[in-house]
């Protein structure tokens, strides 16, 4: 039986060996499609709707897995057939998928470039739905010390000030930050507010003595460094 034909019938009606739980022990986990195993993970499905089937409505209804993973509780529970318990299970399960995409970490993570700091920022920060803004602090050897998001924004825009910003790095005596949001729209492309606030934590940083690296825009699958665009003067060499 294929797997679309799996997807379309409850899990009693198939063999034993074709269920997804005796597939997942016998064959690993890349023989399972996406539905079949959030399938094991939901264990049962609703009156009238097989587990599998409730699956495949969950990715299609979300449009993918990608965005099924950035789904909040209340999203899921307006499945029918997700209620409170299994929107939580989702969610938690969901959430280990997304903190195993981080390249941590080493005991000393060293960023070297900003495809580095955009590797530890796109882990973070590019699937959540509203801007936010994320500090990323560095040694006087460019080592990772510290990951702190410092505001929350809109759906467009991030609202924040210089001493949000330059707080975390005082408190954990960072010798320069580098700070990264992302553009929920997937275009990196910075705006005027983006730049004016790249101009405001220069001053800023000049004020404080602590160095900022760079200002990362993020999307999913690219992103933008202000240093390499120039609007970071004093930041040539080495990163």
């Amino acid at each position: 039986m294929s797997t679309k034909e799996h997807l379309f019938c409850g899990i009693k009606a198939l063999p034993l060996d074709e269920r997804p739980r005796e597939r997942l022990e016998r064959d690993g986990i890349d023989a399972l499609s996406h539905a079949e195993l959030i399938a094991i993970v939901l264990g049962n499905g609703t009156h009238g709707k097989s587990v599998l089937d409730l699956s495949q409505e969950l990715l299609e209804h979300f449009g993918g897995l990608e965005k099924l993973l950035d789904a909040s509780i209340v999203e899921l529970m307006q499945i029918k057939g997700i209620g409170k318990a299994k929107a939580i299970l989702l969610k938690a399960v969901f959430g280990l998928a997304l903190k195993c995409r981080r390249p941590f970490k080493t005991e000393k993570y060293s960023i070297s470039s900003a495809k580095d700091a955009y590797d530890l920022a796109q882990a973070e920060i590019a699937h959540i739905p509203q801007e936010v803004l994320l500090v990323v602090l560095r040694d006087v050897r460019g080592n990772l010390i510290h990951l702190e998001k410092v505001s929350i924004g809109t759906l467009s825009q991030v609202l924040v000030h210089p001493r949000e910003v330059f707080h975390p790095a005082v408190r954990y005596k960072a010798y320069s930050l580098i700070i990264a949001h992302n553009h929920p729209s997937g275009d990196p492309k910075p705006s005027s507010t983006d730049l004016e606030l790249t101009r405001s934590l220069i001053q800023a940083s000049q004020v404080m003595s602590i160095r900022l690296d760079d200002h990362l825009i993020v999307c999913r699958d690219r992103f933008i460094s202000l240093r390499e665009l120039g609007c970071l003067p004093g930041t040539r060499g080495r990163y």
